[in-house]
């Protein structure tokens, strides 16, 4: 068996048993009051917390730990508004039935349509791209492995940096996302969009849909073997 560099585990921190169920309890309460929204304000928040954000993510597994993911931190308005033209025009066939009445039917209690202004007024959009071929190293040109996967974990991550940071955020993913690749100016051949991140403090005005708040118990979710 070929040989593989180690280092000692050496940052490892163990809790007592009742304070590590304190700690989970505390993450999950923490976590509860994390919720998708659609009404931003337009205050803007500083280019260092989003990096910190993103490096967080960037700390997700991924498969041969080749890392096959790009994210792109929008703050340009110019840009925002090339996305919002682009998402607006997509999600527009969207509603008039490409999605057809099942989909539309399981969106009606979330209240989405085409518009999109929030895609214009957050002060951060994260676009995330998964890339088929990369390696650990920037010009490694290897086959990537569990790439959903991977960027799938790496998301998560970045949704909950950003939570865990003070920020508000919301999910999109208007189909198909190719638009994304050519604004971002990043690589069609290698590259491909998985997920538009909206990031920055809720608007005054900012709701939660009352469906959204509906979760499975946990016999529904969990079976303990």
């Amino acid at each position: 068996m070929k040989e593989h560099a180690n280092i000692p585990l050496s940052d490892f921190v163990e809790y007592p048993q009742e304070e590590m169920l304190q700690r989970a309890n505390e993450y999950l309460a923490n976590t509860k009051r994390r919720h998708s929204i659609r009404s931003f304000s337009d205050r803007p928040v500083p280019q260092d917390i989003i990096e910190a954000c993103i490096k967080t993510a960037a700390t997700a597994p991924s498969g041969a730990n080749h890392q096959p993911w790009h994210f792109v931190a929008i703050h340009s308005q110019d840009v925002k508004k090339q996305i919002r033209h682009a998402a607006e025009e997509l999600e527009q066939s969207f509603y008039e039935g490409r999605a057809g009445e099942e989909w539309l039917d399981a969106l009606k209690p979330l209240g989405t349509d085409a518009q999109k202004p929030y895609l214009e007024h957050a002060p951060w959009l994260i676009a995330v791209f998964s890339q088929k071929k990369g390696g650990i190293q920037t010009e490694d040109k290897n086959t990537n492995y569990y790439v959903h996967e991977s960027v799938g974990l790496a998301t998560g991550f970045l949704i909950q940096a950003l939570h865990n940071a003070g920020l508000a955020t919301l999910t999109h993913t208007p189909k198909p996302m190719s638009f994304l690749t050519d604004i971002c100016g990043r690589d069609r051949d290698n590259e491909r969009p998985y997920m538009l991140l909206i990031a920055g403090y809720p608007a005054d005005d900012a709701t939660v849909p009352e469906h959204a708040l509906v979760k499975k118990p946990f016999d529904d979710i969990a079976t303990i073997l």
